[in-house]
């Protein structure tokens, strides 16, 4: 029993705490504001194998000021579907149940299905151009943003 417990330890071992990510560079992201698609990429293990660089998310980012950035989550915080951003509606749009959000990720219409904005990531410039966010999934269908472990 004891040997079974230690060769699936690597299957039972918790997740440690989200960490930063490097995304892009801040040279990639528009001088304009216009938010625009990331995918992010992390290594990544399972039990045995560790997988390099392999997709784990997505996220828009847009400047805000000349090095200030907004990371948003694609994932729309109703059921879980990836937005996409309008430039005609100026905003995001959920095409699960067509709910509309602002160009910050707030909400355009309070009768939104969705019970909260977009979910905002922790983003930093390093190095004066490493654009670096702390991806996170968080919990769906409710009010209060919630990361998920």
């Amino acid at each position: 029993m004891i040997g079974t417990q230690v060769f699936l330890d690597p299957l039972t071992r918790l997740k440690t705490a989200e960490s930063f990510v490097k995304v892009t560079t801040l040279a990639a992201v528009p001088e304009d504001g216009t938010p625009v698609q990331f995918p992010v990429l992390a290594d990544r293990r399972d039990a045995w194998t560790k997988f390099t660089q392999v997709p784990i998310g997505a996220v828009f980012l847009q400047r805000q000021t000349e090095t200030k950035l907004l990371a948003l989550s694609v994932v729309c915080p109703h059921a879980g579907c990836f937005v996409d951003y309008v430039e005609e509606q100026r905003g995001f749009l959920c095409p699960c149940h067509n709910s509309l959000f602002l160009k910050d990720g707030g909400l355009k219409d309070e009768q939104s299905p969705s019970p909260r904005p977009l979910d905002t990531l922790e983003v930093q410039v390093r190095n004066q151009n490493e654009v670096w966010v702390r991806f996170q999934d968080f919990q769906l269908g409710v009010t209060e943003k919630k990361p998920v472990a």
